[in-house]
């Protein structure tokens, strides 16, 4: 087990965020001053789905860097494709990290493991939070239960290729990434949703996603950057264990999954006041977000508001 507390923050002079797979794509859509969209040409398409997967790339004040691949998508083939167009190499990786233990973050990795494991130096890093390998599931509204599945640590084990790290806290990854730990529900409203389950001694009981990690960054003059997977723990609380772990109030960008899709209009409206209340530099909402919040985000938020596409690189510079 790794724990590690945050003694001093390394501040970053560029962090750089490219969005491997997300659920949407549009080749059209310009530029933004902080992200720079891929661009299809003859030949050459990218791939969304439901999924989500990230490159990160950092470099400290001190001229430190590192690179990380945080979530996996579900389609390795997809997510290959994609990888190749934008130029992600499997030897310029120096860390793994999951955000949490649902398929559609971590499917397509051990294919993807198989298929590059000549090319990631033996012992690289995966880090993950409690649960990872547990086997979930999805109650429907019908009342069937969807399995999800699980990520299979023997395999990976077997593979021989990483080292497998259970992180119970803040820990840098790479130079000036930090993974959150366990996120505290802070507030009213972000409770787990009784229709997700996880198994535990042969039992299926509600998930509470207790080992869900997102992303910390500090960019020198700049502010915090939280990157989520889902934030089934909250987007609200996964801000507010970022900033405490940091020590860093002002919020320069809030991106990732904010999991407000089917979420009923009020929780929807705290959500967006809450985080309007935390006056983000830019707020990039994507994946599980569902259609209704993004569009309150974009008409309450308009100046903050990106929409991302599959493929876009954020670039964050002091």
């Amino acid at each position: 087990m790794v724990s590690t507390e945050v003694q001093q923050i390394r501040q970053l002079a560029t962090l750089t965020v490219t969005v491997i797979t997300d659920n949407y794509y549009d080749a059209l859509r310009p530029d933004t001053a902080l992200g720079k969209r891929y661009r299809s040409v003859p030949g050459a398409c990218i791939h969304a789905e439901h999924g989500l997967s990230y490159f990160v790339q950092t470099t400290t004040d001190r001229g430190e860097t590192g690179r990380l691949l945080f979530d996996f998508g579900v389609s390795a083939d997809g997510v290959m494709n994609n990888m190749y167009l934008l130029g992600i190499d499997f030897d310029r990786i120096g860390a793994f990290g999951l955000s949490h233990g649902h398929f559609d973050h971590w499917n397509a990795f051990i294919e993807m493991l198989k298929r590059n494991r000549t090319l990631i130096p033996q012992g690289t890093p995966f880090y993950v939070g409690r649960d990872a390998f547990a086997h979930r599931y999805a109650r429907r509204p019908d009342g069937d239960v969807q399995d999800l599945g699980f990520l299979n640590r023997e395999e990976i084990e077997n593979l021989g290729i990483l080292e497998i790290m259970e992180i119970t806290g803040p820990t840098e990854v790479i130079p000036g990434a930090y993974l959150t730990g366990r996120i505290e529900r802070a507030t009213t409203y972000e409770q787990a949703p009784a229709t997700f389950l996880i198994e535990r001694k042969g039992r299926q009981e509600q998930d509470l996603f207790e080992g869900e990690q997102a992303i910390a960054f500090v960019v020198r003059g700049k502010g915090l950057v939280v990157l989520s997977g889902c934030a089934h723990t909250g987007i609200i609380n996964t801000v507010k264990r970022a900033r405490k772990m940091t020590g860093v109030d002002r919020i320069y960008a809030i991106i990732g999954g904010f999991h407000l899709v089917n979420a009923v209009p009020e929780m929807i409206e705290a959500t967006v006041a809450d985080i309007k209340a935390m006056a983000p530099q830019y707020v990039v909402p994507m994946h599980c977000t569902g259609f209704e919040a993004m569009t309150r985000f974009r008409d309450e938020m308009p100046e903050q508001f990106l929409l991302n596409t599959v493929g876009t690189t954020y670039t964050f510079a002091a």
